[in-house]
C-alpha cells in the first residue's frame, strides 16, 4: 500500500468512526427540514455556522449538483428535497450510508459514489451545474487536484461553492492554548500532521478515531481555484459554534468562496 493509499484508508476509517458516533457533521436532518425544503424553504452550510447565501445557488430545481466530500445526511437530502439531481461523492462508507438512508426515507432520489475527492475521473467533462464542497480538503495534502477536477466536471458557467479552514488555525497548539490561556505560534504553513506531529502523536490520533489533517495556505485555497481557471465571485468568513477553544475569540475559523467556471480569461 502506498503512502497516499494508506492516508486515504486511515481517514476513511476515522470518518466512519466519527459518523457512527454521530458527531456534529454526521447527524442527518429531520423530517421537518426535508418538508420545508420541498416547499422551497431551505438553507445549508459550507462552514460551521453561517448559512450559504441563497443567491450563491441560483435555481437548484432540476440542476445537477455534486456534493463533494459532503456526506452525513445533512446537505445532500436538503438539496435533493429542493428539487436538485444530487450525486453524493464521499470517502466514508458511513457518511454515504446516512445520505442514502435519509433520502430513501423521504422518497428522494440520490446517486451515491464512494471515492477520493482528488480523483473524479469516473465523471465526464461538464457533468454538473454546481459543486457543493464544504470544509473537507483539510484531510488531503494537496487541494490543487480537487480544483482541477472540479473545473473539468462543471459545465460552462457552473458554480463551485467551497468551504475551507482558515490557515491561521494551524499556527497554534490549541491544547496548550486551552491550558495556558495563550495562543503561541508553534507551526509553520502549510501545515501537515505527517510533518508536524511525531509518529507517536499521529498514532494516538488514529487510535482516537481522528482523521489526519493538513492546513493549506490561502494561495493553495483561493489561488488554487484561480489557477484551475475559476473566477472568484464572492466569499465570506465564519466562526465556530461554541467556546471550546480560544482562537475563535480573535479571528474567523473558516472561509467560504463562490467560484464560477468561465472561458473568460483576464491573464
Amino acid at each position: 500500500m502506498s503512502s497516499s493509499e494508506r492516508l486515504l484508508d486511515l481517514n476513511r476509517n476515522a470518518w466512519n468512526i466519527q459518523s457512527r458516533a454521530n458527531q456534529i457533521w454526521s447527524v442527518p436532518v429531520n423530517q421537518q427540514t426535508i418538508d420545508s425544503a420541498k416547499q422551497g424553504n431551505w438553507q445549508v452550510i459550507l462552514t460551521p455556522t453561517k448559512p450559504v447565501p441563497g443567491n450563491w445557488f441560483g435555481t437548484v430545481a432540476n440542476k445537477g449538483i455534486l456534493c463533494l466530500a459532503s456526506g452525513g445526511g445533512q446537505q445532500v437530502p436538503v438539496l435533493a428535497a429542493a428539487g436538485a439531481h444530487v450525486t453524493s461523492f464521499d470517502l466514508s462508507d458511513e457518511q454515504l450510508k446516512k445520505d442514502l438512508e435519509t433520502c430513501r426515507e423521504n422518497n428522494l432520489d440520490v446517486v451515491i459514489e464512494q471515492g477520493n475527492m482528488q480523483d473524479l475521473s469516473r465523471f465526464a467533462d461538464a457533468s454538473f451545474d454546481l459543486i457543493f464542497h464544504p470544509c473537507c480538503n483539510v484531510f488531503i495534502p494537496d487541494p490543487m487536484p480537487v480544483w482541477r477536477e472540479c473545473f473539468r466536471v462543471l459545465k460552462e458557467g457552473g458554480r463551485l461553492l467551497t468551504g475551507f479552514v482558515n490557515p491561521v488555525v494551524y499556527l497554534f497548539d490549541h491544547n496548550k492554548a486551552q491550558e495556558t490561556g495563550q495562543l503561541v505560534v508553534v507551526n509553520h504553513l502549510p501545515y501537515s500532521d505527517l510533518i508536524h506531529l511525531s509518529a507517536e502523536q499521529q498514532e494516538a490520533k488514529v487510535l482516537r478515531g481522528e482523521p489526519l489533517e493538513f492546513g493549506h495556505t490561502l494561495e493553495e485555497q483561493i489561488g488554487g481555484q484561480l489557477s484551475a481557471g475559476f473566477l472568484l465571485a464572492d466569499m465570506y468568513e465564519d466562526g465556530w459554534f461554541d467556546q471550546s477553544w480560544l482562537l475563535p475569540e480573535y479571528t474567523s475559523i473558516a472561509v467560504a468562496t463562490l467560484a464560477i467556471k468561465s472561458s473568460v480569461k483576464f491573464l
